[in-house]
């Protein structure tokens, strides 16, 4: 029976053995197909990887600009050898793996870049306030916020400052009694007025104004309240004074020709030069979302060079003996490249000016190769330039709205051309159709940027773009390059009368949407991987081929859902002190009506909130009276003290408050089981964002210079 049963065993046992070895097969099966399809999905995606080198080239540059702090030596030492491997990899490992060692490669190369762009344009930064005389050459004229106007300044002199102290550039708005002097590109000034470094942002994780002025080599801000006069007039020689001049010539000349925002409107999409149009203006395109054509950008370059090369293409196709014998379609695309590069010199040459420029001429050279102008290909070699020359865009505004709508549009217009020919509208209704597309398609790709970075979303933008744009490409810009023809004839003023009647119809479409119910909504600010994430969601869609291209839309829901269950900070201190916002189910209160509006109003904003700061202030959440005030934080009493005395306040505050916070310095040991947050601890730490902490442990305080980490730009080193 022992024997029988031993040997009944053993067939069930030899068929489970057989059947753990089939799954234990299986499962090696999976193994080896999961390892296999990344290298089957690149093998697919052969040929079509190219627009993944900016992205590649992006995501080094934004780690740099995300690092609390520089690299050491042995940092970068290690990130050289990673590349070294990675090249090493990509040239002798099977080609189906080497787009990825590549894109590592490309990644470090971003990395390496960005640190080398941030310590090229190293210039001096004020290290405190500054009154005194101050001296320098325009290079820039616009106007501030508050509608003042505004100058920049470099071969700055400062009294009682060595040159190897003194900032590159500064900025002045000028208040008080003006007039004495019209302010001129390349005029040397003198004035006296308050500088102090730029500052740093308004709450932990806010926009970083100190980055921007690290790259544009503006090392102090300030403004005057006394007359600026003009030490020597611009200087006579010069390429660069003479484009100035002319630019400033034409400006004037259009305005003197249109009077009034028109012809500041005019002005500023010719020559760059916005000095002329009123806050009210700008408030109404802005909230219509067409603040976009005041900005020299793809939308006018492209506008410009297409009338151009078309009006040159059909021009030269009407004399039959050049068009037999020459290639007028090349020339077309020379000759237009030319009015592109004009266009770039009259605008000054701004950033997002640069950027239009290279997208356009890789475009028209692309003519010139025979290969297709407009193509993914195409905006991804005018992306990786861009990149390549100022990595820093990455970060700004304008170049993610400009490539989010170039992108989306490239790829939805070859997704159209690829459509079988009964899908497509009729020949007499595909202008409007297109119209429409570009409109919509636009408007979805920016939008989540505007907000982003706005708080804002214009409600009705669409439609005002449909009623503007269309006349923008048909008038107002045809009518500007026949008015620069006609100059030489005196006949100019002909076509500037059409280009008048443009732009007030697009000023009187922005001031009707602006003033619609509802016209602006207004945006919480999300948190800072939101925006990434959903760029490369939607850029993984465009462009992954195959199936796997739908993980881009789950990338994109991920980062919608984070941004709309982001929660904003329970309280807000400015780094004065003197400034306090609570959450309350109202909305945020303030701690005082006037004072700080700049802080106060981009706190709100981040909160997607529309409230004005006397209304903000006006709400429920706060108590008290003479720079007292008391209001409870998630079960922790708070107590913040401003005005004359709010020293001597502190032990009594501290009697029935857990957190007290000064708009002073406190010069002594704070009462036990207490904590004070003076002027002085604020100095130090910037403002602060303080949330409940998880598990209702108490607080959870964030400075924003330990949010800002130690850069370039947030501790730059001292002068010698």
């Amino acid at each position: 029976m022992r024997g029988l049963a031993v040997s009944s065993l053993a067939p069930a046992r030899a068929g489970a053995d057989t059947r753990a070895g089939t799954a234990a097969g299986a499962v090696a099966a999976a193994l080896l197909a999961a390892a296999a399809a990344p290298a089957a999905a690149l093998a697919r995606a052969h040929g079509r990887l190219f627009p993944f080198v900016p992205i590649c080239l992006a995501l080094g540059i934004g780690s740099y600009f995300a690092l609390p702090r520089e690299l050491s030596a042995g940092e970068w030492a290690l990130a050289t050898l990673a590349g070294a491997l990675l090249l090493a990899l990509a040239w002798r490992r099977p080609e189906t793996w080497r787009p990825l060692a590549l894109a590592g490669v490309l990644a470090l190369a971003g990395l390496a870049l960005a640190a080398a762009r941030s310590h090229h344009v190293a210039a001096p930064v004020l290290e405190r306030h500054y009154y005194g005389a101050i001296e320098g050459r325009i290079v820039v004229i616009d106007r501030s916020i508050s509608d003042a106007q505004r100058l920049t300044l470099d071969q700055v002199v400062l009294e009682r400052r060595s040159a190897a102290r003194t900032p590159a550039r500064v900025r002045v708005s000028l208040h008080g009694r003006q007039g004495f002097i019209t302010p001129e590109i390349g005029m040397r000034v003198i004035l006296t007025g308050h500088l102090s470094p730029p500052g740093g942002p308004v709450e932990p994780g806010g926009f970083e104004f100190r980055r921007l002025a690290w790259f544009d080599r503006l090392g102090a801000v300030g403004y005057t309240r006394t007359p600026v006069l003009a030490l020597a007039p611009p200087e006579p020689g010069g390429v660069r004074q003479a484009i100035t001049r002319l630019r400033m010539t034409i400006s004037a000349a259009v305005q003197a020709r249109m009077p009034g925002e028109p012809g500041a409107f005019a002005a500023a999409i010719l020559t760059g030069d916005r000095s002329g149009i009123g806050r009210e203006t700008l408030e109404h395109l802005r909230a219509s979302n067409l603040a976009h054509l005041l900005a020299i950008s793809g939308l006018h370059m492209g506008l410009l060079t297409g009338f151009v090369f078309a009006a040159l293409r059909y021009g030269l196709a009407l004399i039959p003996p050049l068009a037999l014998r020459l290639p007028t379609k090349k020339i077309a695309a020379v000759l237009a490249l030319g009015a592109a590069a004009f266009y770039l010199m009259l605008s000054g040459g701004n950033v997002a000016t640069e950027r239009a420029f290279t997208m356009v001429a890789v475009m028209l050279v692309a003519v010139l190769a025979d290969r297709r102008a407009i193509s993914l290909r195409s905006v991804a070699i005018a992306a990786t330039l861009i990149l390549l020359l100022r990595p820093e865009a990455l970060t700004q505004a304008g170049f993610q709205m400009s490539f989010a709508a170039t992108t989306a549009l490239v790829a939805v217009f070859g997704l159209m051309r690829e459509a079988p020919g009964r899908h497509r509208a009729p020949r007499w209704a595909q202008a409007a159709l297109g119209l429409v597309i570009c409109s919509t398609v636009a408007g979805l790709a920016t939008a989540p940027v505007a907000a982003a970075h706005f708080n804002r979303l214009a409600e009705y933008g669409l439609v005002a773009n449909l009623l503007s744009v269309p006349l923008m490409g048909s008038l107002v810009m045809p009518a500007a390059v026949i008015a620069a023809f006609l100059v030489p004839l005196g006949l100019a003023w002909l076509p500037l009368k059409a280009m008048e009647a443009g732009t007030r119809w697009i000023l009187g479409v922005a001031e009707w949407v602006a003033g619609l119910d509802g016209a602006v909504v207004p945006i919480a600010q999300p948190p800072g991987w939101v925006l990434p994430l959903l760029a490369l969601g939607a850029l993984w869609l465009m462009l992954w081929p195959g199936r796997a291209r739908w993980a881009g839309p789950l990338a994109m829901a991920a980062a919608l859902t984070g941004w709309a269950t982001a929660d904003r900070p329970a309280l807000l201190i400015a780094d004065t002190g003197t400034l306090a916002g609570v959450m309350t189910p109202q909305g945020r209160a303030l701690s005082k009506a006037s004072g700080e509006r700049f802080v106060a109003r981009n706190w709100l904003e981040a909160d997607g909130d529309m409230a004005t700061p006397a209304d903000a202030n006006a709400r429920p959440g706060m108590d008290g009276t003479g720079g007292t005030l008391r209001f409870d934080l998630s079960g922790t009493p708070v107590v913040h003290l401003t005005g004359r005395g709010a020293t001597g306040r502190v032990a009594t505050a501290c009697d029935t408050a857990d957190l007290v916070i000064l708009g002073a310095l406190h010069d002594g040991p704070a009462p036990a089981g207490c904590q004070v947050i003076d002027s002085g601890y604020l100095a130090r730490s910037g403002a602060l964002a303080i949330r409940s902490a998880t598990g209702g442990g108490g607080l959870h305080i964030t400075s924003a210079e330990a949010r800002a980490g130690r850069r370039p730009w947030t501790n730059p080193a001292p002068a010698r």
